[in-house]
């Protein structure tokens, strides 16, 4: 199924989670804790919430260390 990360397609198998659509897009499993995730309404979203196809999602900043 094909999910959305900054308008950029990325296809992941049902039931994969925000963290694998942001590793499937390229970011580094290093990374993905630093980073803040929001849907298209702007709510943020957790790294472990599942994903519906078509859905869309923001990398909006990352988190102070």
């Amino acid at each position: 199924m094909t999910v959305y990360v900054n308008n950029s397609p990325v296809e992941i198998l049902p039931g994969m989670t925000v963290r694998h659509a942001l590793i499937s897009s390229g970011l580094s499993k290093d990374d993905i804790s630093l980073q803040r995730v929001h849907d298209a309404w702007g709510n943020e979203i957790g790294l472990d919430g599942e994903l519906s196809g078509g859905e869309k999602i923001f990398i909006t900043s990352g988190k102070s260390v």
